[in-house]
């Protein structure tokens, strides 16, 4: 399960917008946002977030437990 919230707060921290991280990992904004909503990401796309948005723990946004 993936911790929306803490990826919000990841995305401001680097100063971007949802729209530049769908951009980012290859979707559309309507998509990036049902993504979102769903808490569903592949694997490439949670490892381009993790790069390009220096994300220092991962494990506690995208393998969060309940």
């Amino acid at each position: 399960m993936i911790k929306t919230d803490e990826l919000r707060g990841e995305i401001a921290r680097n100063g971007l917008s949802q729209s530049d991280v769908a951009k980012m990992i290859g979707v559309t904004p309507k998509t990036f946002y049902e993504k979102m909503k769903n808490g569903v990401f592949g694997s490439d796309e949670i490892e381009i977030m993790i790069e390009k948005l220096n994300i220092r723990d991962p494990m506690a946004i995208f393998f969060a437990k309940k």
